[in-house]
């Protein structure tokens, strides 16, 4: 079996890990889940449901890792010699996979925006447009870079590759993020965002509709379910205090969902000023790939020279995003191959991208049917019972001394602490209830 990797501080473990979490949906997705929910009021439940519903799976993710120093696959396994163990970790590394053959052409996208933007001065029209066609040539062209891109940063393994681009590329995100959310907060129309984003409407807070969006998008926000965070534990090291470092993990997620806000929305406002449609039919925000790729832009184009500068910034900033999650969801089956079949690292990790490639260019050339098919059984319905499944084995299968053991490891006195008095019950009967509860009502 090759020697494992380990990351080497544990700065170097927040951003990486945070930057697993962080990616497309904190930017596009919360933001505009805000606005069209109550604005403070939404925010502040999500704050409660992150610490009470994600924050726990994380954590049993981060312990089942740290604990067995091994991928999805043999962690589960060790845990029991039910096979259901090993089962559930191919289970997981096989969603990771199709999540990351659609979150390729999206990261695809992003890049052929930012290519767009930063070669529309000195390129004919014809290949601007080309750019961002859309067409099935470029969409196959920019998949294979984004992979290729996330390929040649796993290549490196974990402190050369992972933690080494994590901590440069983290820091990029928020740089980018302040410079921007600074740009536009100068703009008309912003003042009427940041009502919109920040002014709390108190009556929604138990809509129940708000409650599920809001459990969603901490759950999934967290990058849970798959692997990655378990993956990603089994790279630290033992004298790490876990509860605190889970807790810094899931501080920066937030913070960085909470911070694209403070972009998104005053854009978006921004762009109403300036004549941009932001409303859909139903008079809802629109959010998703429509505000990136139709809003946005449109804004870019509205505010003059500059408006090309801030369009490279912002598209650097969503490639950056997105690779920083792309990196973990490699990580999770190059993991399994690497040692559970003795495969070596750099084989493993072209095996891997080269079958994810082909998973991409399978759904692009069947896009209308298969896009929002694939992201619909990965994210909305294998997901979410991954996460219920670690915590049924975190909860109900891993030895209750086994858990603390490898607590204590890191923190001596951890019988004494809150987390302790919590956590284990909480993981065993609250999580799989709630995200039962948050499953069926995403799915009926």
């Amino acid at each position: 079996m090759a020697i494992r990797g380990e990351f080497s501080s544990r700065i170097g473990f927040i951003l990486a890990a945070a930057g697993s979490a962080v990616g497309l949906g904190n930017i596009w997705g919360f933001p505009t889940q805000v606005a069209s929910n109550g604005g403070a009021a939404f925010v502040l439940v999500y704050l409660l449901l992150a610490f009470a519903l994600a924050y726990p799976v994380l954590m049993a993710e981060l312990i089942i890792g740290r604990a067995h120093r091994a991928n999805m696959v043999d962690s589960l396994g060790q845990i029991t010699t039910n096979p259901l163990g090993r089962l559930t970790g191919l289970w997981g590394c096989i969603t990771v996979s199709l999540i990351l053959a659609f979150y390729a052409i999206v990261g695809g996208w992003m890049i052929a925006y930012f290519g767009e933007s930063i070669t529309r001065p000195i390129v004919p029209q014809a290949v601007s447009d080309w750019f961002v066609s859309y067409s099935i040539s470029s969409n196959l062209i920019f998949c294979a870079l984004f992979l290729s891109l996330t390929s040649y940063i796993v290549l490196g393994g974990v402190k050369a590759g992972i933690e080494r681009w994590s901590v440069r590329l983290m820091p990029t995100l928020f740089i980018l993020m302040g410079l921007l959310i600074v740009y536009v907060s100068f703009q008309p129309g912003a003042s009427e965002g940041w009502a919109a984003y920040l002014v709390p409407d108190f009556t929604r807070v138990l809509n129940p509709d708000l409650l599920i969006d809001a459990m969603g998008q901490a759950f999934f926000s967290m990058s849970l379910g798959v692997g990655t965070m378990l993956v990603y534990g089994s790279y630290m090291s033992k004298k790490e205090d876990l509860p605190s470092i889970g807790a810094w993990v899931a501080l920066v997620d937030i913070g960085v969902a909470i911070i694209a806000g403070m972009l998104i929305i005053p854009a978006m406002y921004v762009a109403l000023n300036n004549g941009v449609q932001i409303f859909s039919e139903s008079g809802d925000l629109i959010a998703g790939d429509q505000l990136i790729f139709t809003v946005l832009p449109a804004l870019f184009k509205t505010i003059g020279p500059i408006g090309l500068l801030v369009s490279v910034v912002f598209f650097a900033l969503m490639v950056i995003a997105a690779l920083t999650s792309s990196i973990s969801m490699l990580e999770v089956p190059v993991a399994y191959l690497s040692e559970s079949r003795n495969m070596p690292r750099k084989r493993a990790v072209w095996i891997v991208t080269t079958t994810i490639f082909l998973l991409s260019a399978t759904i692009i050339l069947n896009f209308s049917t298969l896009f929002g098919l694939v992201i619909a059984l990965t994210t909305k319905y294998s997901q979410p019972l991954l996460g219920f499944a670690l915590c049924i084995f975190a909860g109900w299968v891993w030895k209750r001394n086994e858990i603390l053991a490898e607590l204590k490891a890191s923190a001596p006195d951890m019988e004494q602490r809150l987390f302790w008095k919590i956590w284990p019950w909480y993981v065993k009967f609250v999580c799989p209830v709630v995200i039962l509860v948050m499953f069926y009502r995403s799915v009926m």
